[in-house]
């Protein structure tokens, strides 16, 4: 798929320009991608960690048995795995992209700007935050970004 390779292809960019610390929110797709192409560079460079920020403890636990399997591998290989909350809750979600906004330089978002949503209203709160948005459209695969700034960054 177009989508996985330009991810992995900003992903390497990022180590490129200096960033050695990844966090994923591990929502299954664009998340889940995004980790396999860190845990990948990390097989290569050593420097590379994967930090995997969990909304609450039942994050996977509905998913079909293939992505649940691919999840708990993830997991199992991470650096570290912090859960924002322990039990879901309403806003558990939505702490968990401020947390990974609060902790990152840079944000790299799959989005279609949709001005609703979970991936809108991290990307707008990336903005008001002043972090460093790297953005892929999800059907033309087209990546808008300004200047990149070492740091650690959010897959």
């Amino acid at each position: 798929m177009a989508l996985k390779a330009v991810l992995a292809e900003q992903i390497a960019a990022l180590v490129d320009a200096g960033f050695t610390q990844f966090l994923s929110g591990m929502a299954e797709g664009t998340d889940v991608w995004s980790a396999l192409s860190v845990l990948d560079l990390r097989e290569k460079n050593p420097a590379i960690k994967l930090h995997c920020i969990l909304p609450c403890k039942e994050q996977g636990d509905k998913w079909v048995a293939s992505s649940r399997d691919l999840y708990h591998s993830i997991l199992g290989q991470a650096d570290s795995i912090v859960y924002v909350s322990r039990v879901y809750h309403k806003n558990c979600m939505l702490d968990r992209n401020r947390f990974l906004v609060d902790h990152a330089a840079a944000l790299l978002a799959v989005y279609n700007g949709e001005r609703r949503g979970g991936t809108a209203a991290t990307v707008r709160y990336a903005q008001k935050m002043g972090r460093e948005i790297i953005v892929i459209d999800p059907i033309t695969c087209s990546v808008s970004h300004g200047d990149i700034v070492p740091g650690p960054a959010h897959s």
